[in-house]
C-alpha cells in the first residue's frame, strides 16, 4: 500500500509546485507590478505609470495610433470631467499629468504636493481609467498630430528633422520605423472607434508598472494598485524584433528644403545596450568623443570651439533624450540602440567641410583609440557626472525603472563600481569592436541638394569661411587636411526628397531627381 502512495504522494507535491509556477507567472506578467521609493522626508509625492508598450506596438497601417490615444488620456478629459475642467482643477495645486511615450514603453508622470496627494490622484486615476474620449477632442488632438507632422517637424525643427530621418534609415521594415506620431496617411485614417478598440486592447494589468516615490501614505500603493487592478488581465507580448541591418558603405538621405543652415544626424545601429559588460567601456568613449552639451568633448571642441561654426555638435552610443538641463531623460529603454553624431546647423557654405570633420575625427577614434590623459579624464568625469543624473524625485524613481528594464538593482549605483575598473584598454577595445566610420547612414536637412550631392560623389575640396580674419595658423593649417579628407560617397547611395514629401506614408520616400 505504502509503495503505491509514494508515487501519487510525489504527484500531488508537482501538482502544488506547477500550480505555483502558473500562479507566479500570472502574477509576474499579467497583473499590475509596482516600483515604489518611500521618502518619508519628502512633503512632494511622484507618479510614473509606466505601460510596457510604445510606438512599435502600433498595428501595421494605424501607426501612430499609440501616440494619439495617450494624449487622449491627458488631454482629453475623463468621463466625469472635461479636459477644460481638469486644468482648471490642476491649476491651483500647481500640478499636472505629462505623458512620454517612446519605441517600447509610454510613461505617464505627475508630481503634487501631499497635501493635494487624494484630490490630484482621484483626477489622474479617473484619466487614466475612465478616459472621456469625446469626439471633439478626438478631432483637436488628430489635428495637432497631423500639424505637428505635416508643418511642425518639417518646417520648424530641422535638428528633431534629421534625427527622425536618420530613423526612418536606420529602420526601413522595422518596428522602431516610424516617428512616434506615425505617418500623415495612418493617422488621417484613425477613427475614434480606432482609439477606443486601442486603449482597450493594451490597457492591461500586466502592462502597467505603477512608480511612486516621495512622501506617500503607508497605505497609497495598496490602494493604487487596488485601482488599477479593475482592469483586464493579461498583457501585451514582448517585441520580437528583426536582426539589425547595418549600412553598406555611406548611405545619404538628403531632405531639400529653403534654408539657411544644414543639419546633419548620422548613426548606425550597434548590438550593444546597457546590460552589456562592454556598455561601461564605450560610455567613455562616447563621452570623452561628444558628451551632450559638454564643452570639452572632442566634436564640440574641433566643430564649435575651434571655429564656431554652430551651438554644437555630439556623439551618442544609445538613443539619447534630453530631460533636465543636459542630463539623460528616462525611461526610453530600447532592447536594439544605435550610435549616432548630431551636428547642430551651421552655415551651408560649411556643411561638406563639417561632415569631413566628424568623419575624420571618428577615423581617428577608431584607428587609434583616445588619448591616454584622455581616457582619465573623462572616466574622472562620468564617475562624478553620473552621480547629479537623480537629483529629483522623478529622476530618481525614472531611473530606479529603468535599472530594472536592463536586469540591474540600481544602474547608476552599478556605473559608480564599473566605471572605475574599466582600463584604458578595455575603452580602446571597445571602439574597435563597436564603432567604424565606413558605413553610416547620414540624414542631411539643406538646401540644394544636388549641387551637395555632386560635390560629395566627387570628392571635391570643401574649404570653410571664417567671420574672424585672425584664426591661429594651427586651425588654418588643420583645415586643409579636414577639406582634402575622401569621404567614398557612391551615387546610388544618395537619396534626395523634398522635406515635405517625408512622413506622409512609411518609410523614406522615393529619390526625385
Amino acid at each position: 500500500m505504502k509503495s503505491q502512495q509514494i508515487p501519487i504522494y510525489f504527484g500531488l507535491i508537482l501538482l502544488a509546485f506547477s500550480l505555483a509556477l502558473i500562479s507566479c507567472a500570472k502574477k509576474s506578467y499579467d497583473t499590475v507590478t509596482s516600483e515604489l521609493m518611500p521618502l518619508a522626508d519628502s512633503p512632494l509625492v511622484g507618479f510614473r505609470i509606466l505601460l510596457k508598450v510604445g510606438s512599435a506596438h502600433d498595428p501595421q497601417g494605424k501607426e501612430g495610433i499609440g501616440a494619439l490615444t495617450f494624449r487622449m488620456l491627458v488631454s482629453g478629459g475623463s468621463q466625469n470631467l472635461t479636459f477644460k475642467e481638469i486644468t482648471e482643477k490642476f491649476y491651483p495645486m500647481a500640478a499636472g499629468i505629462g505623458m512620454r511615450m517612446d519605441k517600447e514603453m509610454s510613461v505617464f508622470t505627475g508630481t503634487v504636493h501631499q497635501d493635494n496627494l487624494e484630490t490630484y490622484y482621484a483626477i489622474l486615476k479617473d484619466m487614466l481609467l475612465n478616459p472621456g474620449f469625446r469626439e471633439e477632442d478626438f478631432i483637436r488632438l488628430k489635428t495637432n498630430h497631423l500639424n505637428y507632422l505635416e508643418k511642425t517637424l518639417v518646417g520648424n525643427m530641422d535638428e528633431q528633422l534629421g534625427k527622425e530621418i536618420l530613423n526612418l534609415a536606420m529602420y526601413a521594415d522595422h518596428p522602431y520605423g516610424h516617428t512616434e506620431y506615425g505617418t500623415v496617411e495612418s493617422v488621417k485614417n484613425l477613427t475614434l472607434d480606432d482609439i477606443k478598440a486601442y486603449y482597450a486592447s493594451i490597457f492591461l494589468q500586466g502592462n502597467v508598472i505603477i512608480g511612486l516615490v516621495g512622501g506617500y501614505p503607508a497605505d497609497f500603493p495598496t490602494r493604487i494598485l487596488a485601482d488599477f487592478s479593475a482592469l483586464p488581465e493579461g498583457h501585451t507580448p514582448s517585441l520580437v524584433l528583426p536582426e539589425l541591418h547595418m549600412p553598406h558603405g555611406l548611405e545619404f538621405v538628403i531632405a531639400e528644403k529653403q534654408s539657411p543652415a544644414t543639419a546633419i544626424s548620422m548613426g548606425f545601429p550597434v548590438a550593444l545596450s546597457r546590460a552589456d559588460d562592454d556598455f561601461f567601456a564605450l560610455w567613455i568613449a562616447g563621452s570623452h568623443f561628444g558628451e551632450h552639451r559638454q564643452h570639452l568633448s572632442w566634436l564640440f571642441q574641433k566643430i564649435r570651439e575651434e571655429r564656431g561654426q554652430n551651438y554644437g555638435d555630439y556623439a551618442y552610443i544609445e538613443h539619447f533624450i534630453q530631460g533636465r538641463g543636459k542630463f539623460p531623460a528616462t525611461n526610453y529603454c530600447r532592447q536594439q540602440q544605435y550610435f549616432s553624431i548630431w551636428i547642430r546647423p551651421l552655415a551651408n557654405s560649411n556643411r561638406h567641410f563639417a561632415l569631413r570633420q566628424a568623419f575624420r575625427e571618428l577615423k581617428l577614434l577608431v584607428e587609434e583609440g583616445i588619448p591616454e590623459e584622455r581616457f582619465k579624464l573623462t572616466q574622472q568625469y562620468l564617475i562624478n557626472y553620473t552621480r547629479l543624473y537623480a537629483q529629483t524625485l522623478g529622476e530618481r524613481l525614472g531611473w530606479k525603472m529603468d535599472s530594472r528594464y536592463y536586469g540591474y538593482d540600481d544602474f547608476l549605483a552599478e556605473a559608480q563600481k564599473r566605471i572605475p575598473q574599466i582600463t584604458h584598454e578595455q575603452v580602446n577595445t571597445a571602439i574597435k569592436k563597436y564603432l567604424n566610420f565606413e558605413n553610416m547612414y547620414v540624414a542631411v536637412i539643406t538646401q540644394d541638394a544636388q549641387d551637395f550631392k555632386d560635390a560629395l560623389i566627387a570628392n571635391t575640396p570643401s574649404s570653410i569661411s571664417y567671420a574672424n580674419p585672425n584664426m591661429p595658423e594651427e586651425i588654418l593649417h588643420e583645415d586643409l587636411i579636414y577639406q582634402e579628407f575622401p569621404l567614398d560617397v557612391r551615387p546610388e547611395n544618395v537619396r534626395i526628397a523634398p522635406a515635405d514629401a517625408f512622413f506622409q506614408n512609411k518609410g523614406v520616400p522615393a529619390d526625385t531627381r
